[in-house]
């Protein structure tokens, strides 16, 4: 008696599941690899994809074999249902089609107009002129709060110093450089 294709990759499945039979394997996977990679190519992955997707079904046979039963379907059929449930799952995780490429918050900022650029760098300007008429001890308060980013605690961790006096030298040094910045003639308080 003469066996077909079908017959003969459920004998090399067999022998995959059975024995770890890498000849079987490579056999099998010369098949139905390049027919499973082209078959997800045909419903819209891309060549890389869907190479990977058929690297996995052949994974999955390698892994698997003893699950497949030849007097259910095919191997080709159990094959090509893997990598089509792979392709679906695929799809299910891949999200980035919710995102519109258009959307304001993902395009570039233009550049800054010369007139805000001028405004932001004489603002500069004047906190840092400012800032050189306070003691060093509370512009170090400042730089560790505003720059580094430390919380109250931090500072007062990191500087010794009690939490509460950490507060009310802040509050001291931004009453002093309100002041400074409303004193300085070449600024325009209501701007």
């Amino acid at each position: 008696m003469t066996t077909g294709p079908r017959e003969e990759y459920a004998r090399l499945a067999a022998l995959v599941a059975e024995r770890r039979d890498q000849a079987a394997f490579a056999a099998l996977f010369d098949h139905f690899a390049p027919r499973i990679n082209g078959y997800l190519q045909r419903l819209g992955m891309d060549g890389g994809s869907a190479e990977d997707v058929a690297q996995e079904v052949m994974s999955v046979l390698w892994h698997k074999a003893h699950l497949f039963d030849a007097t259910k379907s095919s191997l080709a059929t159990w094959l090509f249902r893997i990598a089509r449930n792979r392709r679906i799952d695929g799809l299910r995780r891949d999200r980035s089609y919710l995102i519109d490429p258009d959307d304001p918050i993902l395009q570039p900022e233009g550049e800054e107009a010369p007139d805000v650029a001028l405004d932001a760098g004489q603002r500069d300007e004047r906190v840092r002129v400012a800032l050189q008429g306070l003691p060093a001890e509370q512009v170090e308060l400042i730089r560790l709060a505003f720059f580094v980013g430390l919380s109250h605690s931090e500072i007062a961790d990191q500087t010794g110093l009690p939490l509460g006096t950490v507060k009310s030298r802040i509050r001291l040094a931004f009453g002093r450089l309100r002041k400074a910045i409303e004193a300085d003639p070449r600024i325009d308080v209501d701007a």
